[in-house]
């Protein structure tokens, strides 16, 4: 029976037949299960097998134009991807988050074409990072103080970077720097290749609460960077480091919406065998009843939400704030959601599963998926970001002061 879902062509039902039959022979059995506790040279081995093993049946990047190494999908044939991945539980690749976008969409759009031969080491499972953040320059991307000063075909780097996503593992790292100290703040910046096999580039893990080292610290001590690997124009890097920041794929949100209703299935499995304050089997508890049914509802709606924030984007429009408002109520309800899943477990919820690394941001071990929920409230963009944009493009507030 060929697999469609309402209001699907032909077309894309085929599309859809064709990833599910494919993801029910090829997904890995009990990568969930062992990967959390795997060592980390494991882990990437593991992730670049299965990079390479999507790409072969066009899975991969199949948004990515056709010169690059894509088949030009639209919109909602990626859509159909995440949804098929989230039915046969297909790990995604994680580790290549960054190298499989930001990076890509970069090198795609502004690199040189001796830059964009690197898109085919990201195909082969390079791992990329972004070099961004600092110590003093978080939410002020712009107030960032490493230099880069032009000598000869090199620039020579000094300064250091913090929260740098997949550091420890990656190969090549998008590189923000000042390029101009005298310029304002926005126009002094420019936007570099980094070798992070480079001399001069030490990266220090930072260990979260979960226990993994999803981040990283980089020192950058008189790094030579060939003139080569500067992507666009020197000065120019604040205007093209947006089309990185852009790129927080909106269709990634299908597949975090599948994970809140697999943990709203898990927390109704879990209810059946927990007990109620008066000893009765939780899942009776009229209480807890109503609010499963109000998460559940608030599930529904981000769903929702985001099936308009892909109508816009899929017939060319800007979902401009809508946008905002659609990663703030999913992080609040990430947190909300995992802290309702923590109290009704109690103390079972509190023994550590010493995982090393993470795969996913709902896993089902309650603790660590709420305390990891919180770095929802800072990635692509931080929720106080998110509230000033809906307050002036919304609510028609005033500006914050500058």
């Amino acid at each position: 029976m060929t697999a469609k879902a309402p209001g699907e062509d032909a077309e894309l039902a085929a599309y859809r037949a064709r990833v599910r039959a494919w993801l029910a022979e090829h997904t890995p059995e009990d990568w969930a299960e062992k990967l959390p506790y795997a060592d980390e040279t494991e882990v990437l081995e593991f992730y670049r097998t299965w990079a390479r093993e999507l790409h072969s049946a066009g899975l991969l990047v199949p948004q990515w134009p056709e010169r690059f190494g894509g088949s030009g999908a639209g919109l909602a044939q990626q859509v159909v991807l995440q949804q098929e991945m989230s039915r046969a539980g297909a790990p995604r690749p994680r580790y290549l988050a960054i190298s499989l976008g930001h990076a890509a969409a970069t090198l795609m759009e502004h690199g040189s074409p001796e830059q964009q031969k690197l898109l085919d080491g990201i195909l082969e499972g390079d791992v990329w990072c972004q070099g961004f953040s600092e110590p003093g320059a978080g939410s002020d991307l712009a107030s960032l103080r490493t230099r880069a000063v032009r000598e000869g075909d090199y620039y020579v780097v000094n300064g250091q970077k913090i929260w740098s996503s997949m550091g420890l593992y990656a190969r090549w790292g998008l590189l923000l720097a000042r390029t101009d100290p005298d310029a304002p703040k926005h126009r002094g910046i420019s936007l570099f290749i980094l070798d992070m096999r480079a001399p001069g580039v030490e990266v220090r893990p930072i260990r979260q609460a979960t226990g993994a080292h999803e981040f990283a610290e980089v020192f950058l001590t008189d790094v030579r960077i060939p003139a080569s690997m500067l992507v666009g124009k020197e000065n120019e890097g604040w205007r093209l480091a947006q089309t990185t920041l852009a790129t927080e794929r909106y269709a990634q949100m299908v597949e975090l919406h599948a994970g809140l209703e697999e943990l709203l299935a898990l927390l109704v499995r879990q209810a059946r065998t927990l007990r109620a304050a008066d000893g009765g089997p939780l899942v009776e508890d009229p209480e807890f009843r109503q609010r499963l049914a109000a998460f559940a509802g608030e599930v529904e709606v981000l769903g929702l939400i985001n099936d308009r924030v892909l109508g816009d984007i899929s017939a060319g429009r800007d979902p401009g704030a809508r946008g905002s408002i659609l990663k703030l109520y999913f992080s609040r309800l990430l947190q909300r959601l995992t802290a309702f899943g923590v109290r009704s477990n109690g103390l079972a919820a509190h023994v550590d599963p010493r995982r090393k690394n993470d795969l996913s941001y709902t896993s089902g071990d309650w603790m660590l998926d709420h305390i990891r929920s919180w770095t929802w409230t800072i990635a692509a963009g931080s929720n106080e970001i998110q509230r000033n944009i809906i307050g002036e493009r919304v609510l028609g507030l005033p500006r914050e002061p500058r």
